[in-house]
């Protein structure tokens, strides 16, 4: 069986060789090997980028397994491609005027939209005294069908050696009245209510996974909030956060969440996106 693969896409910009670093942790966390493919019109023109990363790399990461390649195509549609092979694709993006922020933006939520397996948006340039574990791993949950999304929160945290925070925010919805006397139910009961069952469905799905990784630090927390303006926040002391997409059909092609595509704009941390390929039962009310 051939080792695991962590693929990433760079194009020579500060963000994109902070990808390539986030990439190669990855990677050796992993023990697989690295791929750094970076999209071009003409193939010879890629040598000089490629090489600065393959040696970026040996001198950050001794031993790695490293391969380059360029590739002649649009940048989302070849690592959606080749990231349906991978354990983990990465990708920069930071927030730019003009053109190239635009650019940077649309490569990564394309692929977000598109991605088959775990993809990690690193947005900014990672400082680089920041050590990996110091904020640890942040989960975001949306609903009971965010299994893998956990799993893969899990994992990061276990091979970071870092302390999982679990956060579920959920919003309050009128509960429909009671068709026996069509009275509605008292507002104060039905927060408490719909907060008690917010709590269960959050601590069943994460049981398993405790009692598997029993020395893992795992913090849970459910609490009534927006839940774009609650996970942002909340990774401004993270390390990286991890959420589970539900993409859609729109006009456009295939579209995002709004927790999604605020995390990818505003998010204070790498964003790690899980697809999810079957819809569950939203927890957040």
């Amino acid at each position: 069986m051939s080792p695991p693969r962590v693929i990433v896409g760079i194009d020579g910009s500060m963000a994109s060789f902070g990808a390539l670093d986030a990439a190669a942790t990855e990677a050796r966390l992993r023990t697989a090997e690295l791929e750094v493919i970076t999209c071009v019109d003409d193939p010879d023109e890629a040598g000089p980028v490629l090489r600065a990363a393959a040696a970026r790399v040996a001198r950050r990461h001794p031993g790695l397994s490293v391969t380059t390649a360029p590739v002649v195509g649009d940048p989302a549609d070849v690592l959606a491609e080749r990231g349906g092979r991978a354990a983990l694709t990465v990708v920069g993006s930071r927030d730019l005027s003009g053109i190239a922020g635009l650019l940077l933006h649309s490569v990564s939520r394309r692929l977000a939209a598109r991605t088959v397996t775990p993809l990690l948006v690193v947005r900014g340039t990672p400082l680089p005294s920041r050590r990996p574990s110091a904020g640890g791993v942040l989960l975001g949950l949306e609903s009971d069908g965010d299994a893998d999304a956990a799993l893969f929160a899990f994992e990061e945290a276990e091979l970071r050696r870092a302390r999982l925070d679990v956060l579920h925010a959920w919003t309050y919805r009128q509960a429909p009245p009671d068709h026996r006397d069509d009275r509605p139910e008292p507002v104060l009961d039905s927060i408490e209510r719909q907060a008690r069952d917010r709590a269960a469905l959050t601590g069943g799905l994460l049981m398993p996974l405790r009692q598997t990784s029993p020395h893992l630090a795992v913090n849970s927390r459910t609490i009534r909030s927006t839940p774009c303006r609650a996970l942002i926040e909340a990774t401004a002391k993270a390390d990286m956060v991890v959420i589970g997409t539900h993409p859609r059909p729109g006009r456009s092609g295939t579209e995002l969440g709004t927790v999604t595509l605020a995390l990818l704009r505003h998010a204070h941390c790498p964003v790690a996106i899980v697809p999810v390929l079957a819809a569950g039962i939203p927890l957040r009310g």
